[in-house]
């Protein structure tokens, strides 16, 4: 999963990635307003991390170019600025949640976990789709009991395609899911299509056979077989 991370606090920032890169997530930062923007404005994330007090403006006109643009992320506010007009005037504009500073990192990471199993995932910790079982908590990946042992990047690709079932995802949008903002100084296709090969290798394996569309010339797909 992607984060955005919007903080201008750089000690706090780097401890924060620190932390989540620790769990998994991967994560990018943004330390003023204009880089918040630059970054909505090129990349996709599953959820931004947002300060309200950036340099060069406030972190709830972020929140509201977010709305505007109709931006898919979600937004968890992470502020010291705990007054309660703060709280309710960023959950009225949509943020999802509002996590007031100094918080656990652990409570965070959680705070992210259950705000992408509400959106992606219908608040269900274990995904089920053509055999292949996801548990979300463990990131743990079966067909039938054979557990398919996968790599990082795997496992992410196999989430991203299970949650975006039925619909064909672009080789560029893999890569930066899985690369985030270096995706633009790789052979983007050549990237996926090794993780594409590995992935599918490992599920014909253990069973699962053609899961996985290639749509020539524009990405691939998780297809879904009708119970």
């Amino acid at each position: 999963m992607k984060i955005l991370l919007i903080e201008d606090e750089r000690d706090l920032s780097n401890n924060i990635v620190t932390y989540l890169t620790s769990v998994d997530y991967l994560c990018e930062q943004a330390f003023t307003y204009s880089e918040a923007i630059d970054k909505i404005d090129i990349y996709t994330y599953d959820c931004i991390l947002l300060d309200l007090n950036l340099p060069g403006g406030d972190g709830l006109k972020i929140l509201e170019t977010i709305k505007e643009r109709n931006i898919d992320s979600g937004v968890i506010i992470i502020s010291a600025r705990g007054s309660l007009d703060d709280k309710i005037k960023g959950l009225l504009i949509g943020a999802d949640d509002y996590l007031a500073k100094p918080f656990p990192l652990p409570e965070l990471s959680i705070r992210i976990y259950a705000l992408l199993r509400r959106q992606q995932f219908s608040h269900n910790n274990t995904l089920v789709s053509n055999g292949v079982v996801i548990h979300l908590l463990a990131k743990t990946v079966f067909i039938g009991e054979t557990e398919i042992l996968l790599t990082k990047s795997e496992y992410e690709l196999l989430l991203f395609l299970v949650g975006n079932k039925n619909k064909v995802i672009s080789k560029n949008a893999i890569a930066e899911h899985l690369s985030g903002d270096m995706a633009d100084m790789l052979d983007s296709h050549s990237f996926v299509y090794a993780h594409i090969k590995n992935l599918k290798s490992k599920l014909h394996d253990a069973g699962c056979e053609g899961c996985i569309k290639t749509v020539y010339g524009t990405g691939y797909k998780w297809e879904e077989e009708n119970d």
